[in-house]
């Protein structure tokens, strides 16, 4: 039970912090005019699509965070729709992670280690074969 509380801290602080809060601090920005601040010159993706859809970014970064902090939420609480909604949450972000280098190698630290915590609390001294 200690493994899934960890996981859910891990999560919440990467869908509140990491990805909600990143929302939040690029929308002055935006707002503002990104080309006050050379934003273009500060993040740079692998995938040139998204340093030229930084908008669409912002958006997709919000949902990601709040349904990453919705499964969380259901972890400590030790629903199993909490338990299935993170563990799909930390498979998507290992599979886009590499897409949104660099920042994605944060974000495959947190989800990975949740994903690990998550299955080694699930399945426990379980083994394949008895």
């Amino acid at each position: 039970m200690k493994k899934y509380k960890i996981a859910s801290i891990l999560m919440f602080i990467h869908g509140a912090f990491l990805e909600i809060g990143g929302c939040l601090c690029l929308i002055p920005i935006i707002i503002m005019g990104s080309h006050k601040f050379n934003i273009n010159q500060h993040f740079s993706f692998i995938v040139p699509y998204f340093e030229d859809n930084m908008n669409l970014m912002l958006v997709m970064g919000a949902i990601y965070g709040t349904v990453r902090i919705i499964g969380a939420v259901g972890l400590w609480k030790n629903r199993l729709w909490g338990l299935v909604l993170s563990v799909i949450n930390c498979a998507i972000t290992m599979a886009l992670m590499m897409f949104m280098l660099p920042a994605g190698i944060i974000d495959g630290i947190f989800a990975c280690s949740a994903l690990i915590l998550i299955l080694t609390q699930y399945f426990g001294n379980k083994k394949i074969t008895p």
